[in-house]
């Protein structure tokens, strides 16, 4: 006889609890919770926190600004689902057992795929630090992460880097690192974590993305098409012979602007050139022939504020008709546990399923630790 303890409710309570403890990205980002139902595919208005300019007081007249949040749209377009099937035997166990069993594996692959997908964000990150190919080795390579984060002014406060197990291992053989006496803690050497290090608390994820740059061949190097304005966010780029793609999160520069620019949307060549859609818009004005630089292909570690990267969950309704079912909710996460029983294959069903969007924020609250 099935334990009459082990419900959906039940069930349900221990998986957050478990997928809060297993995710790194997922536990670091803005999450926007509301308890309100949506479907697959809704668009909902996540706000953003409001922003100020100082102005110098000139003895007479201030300057009013209007507090006004402004507003980012977010497509719940991905309905995450986990389902296995149980006997009555599997229900018979006491809710540890079954979690070592059955939740604890669930919802670290759960977790996996909800880092997998953050750690995909960095397309939208235009700036970068280090060199595409070399693994983050030095100290230096954090100091000038943090360098970028200053110039772009990011809060100092609650700043991370998340590591790739390449860059993760090298930082760990630093003495910074992983002796006390220049550490100041036996963190590193008992559990092989990097803790907080130049103002980030650093994590490793073994679901930070390697980027592949595009096909995009150049007969000498792809250059400016035609003059490009300050503030656009399209250009031609061009070469006697230029042919394959440029790639979505692809990172150029242009000759005499100092900015890194990320590429938006795949691109292809036609007729030697390629027309390419980029953000941030131009800082300067680009003149005609000037050279194009792409970044080679390059481990895509985050350095990053909270507020630069967002998950977005929404309740599912319940089954109609249905009443073995249990939603949950707790610090930014909500997920769905049904059970029910399937006729064809004559066995019980646990389903765990999320209903979820994730967007790139504040891109400049980011920077891409290149490796």
């Amino acid at each position: 006889m099935a334990n009459i303890l082990l419900t959906p409710s039940i069930i349900a309570r221990e998986s957050l609890m478990v997928l809060q403890n297993n995710m790194v990205l997922g536990g670091l980002v803005h999450k926007d919770y509301s308890a309100e139902f949506a479907n697959v595919g809704d668009t909902i208005t996540v706000r953003k926190p409001a922003t100020f300019s100082v102005n110098e007081f000139d003895g007479s007249t201030i300057v009013i600004q209007d507090a006004k949040e402004s507003r980012v749209p977010v497509t719940l377009d991905k309905h995450l689902d986990l389902s296995f099937r149980v006997t009555s035997k599997d229900l018979s166990l006491n809710i540890s057992d079954f979690s070592t069993q059955f939740i604890a594996p669930a919802m670290r692959a759960f977790a996996q795929d909800v880092d997998s997908r953050i750690a995909s964000l960095y397309v939208g990150i235009p700036y970068t630090s280090g060199e595409a190919g070399i693994t983050p080795n030095s100290v230096g390579s954090l100091t000038g992460v943090r360098k970028v984060m200053n110039d772009n002014k990011v809060p100092m406060q609650g700043r991370n880097l998340v590591l790739d197990t390449a860059a993760d291992a090298k930082l760990l053989e630093l003495d910074t690192f992983n002796r006390v006496d220049a550490s100041g803690t036996n963190t590193a050497l008992q559990e092989a974590q990097l803790g907080r290090k130049l103002g980030f608390d650093i994590y490793m994820d073994q679901n930070i993305k390697k980027h592949i740059k595009g096909s995009l061949t150049a007969a000498t190097a792809p250059s400016v098409a035609a003059v490009v304005p300050v503030d656009s966010v399209t250009a031609t780029f061009k070469d006697t012979s230029l042919t394959g793609t440029i790639k979505r999160g692809d990172i150029f520069s242009v000759a005499g602007d100092s900015q890194t620019y990320t590429v938006l949307a795949d691109a292809s060549a036609a007729g030697n050139s390629v027309v390419v859609s980029f953000w941030p818009a131009a800082k300067l004005e680009w003149e005609t022939n000037a050279v194009v630089t792409i970044t080679d292909s390059h481990a895509a570690n985050i350095a990053f504020h909270k507020n630069a990267f967002c998950m977005v969950t929404r309740q599912l309704a319940l089954p109609m008709g249905n009443q073995n079912a249990q939603y949950i909710d707790y610090n930014g996460l909500a997920l769905r546990v049904v059970m029910g029983y399937d006729m064809q294959s004559k066995s019980d069903i646990v389903s765990i399923d999320l209903l979820c969007g994730f967007k790139a924020l504040t891109p400049e609250l980011a920077c891409r630790l290149l490796g």
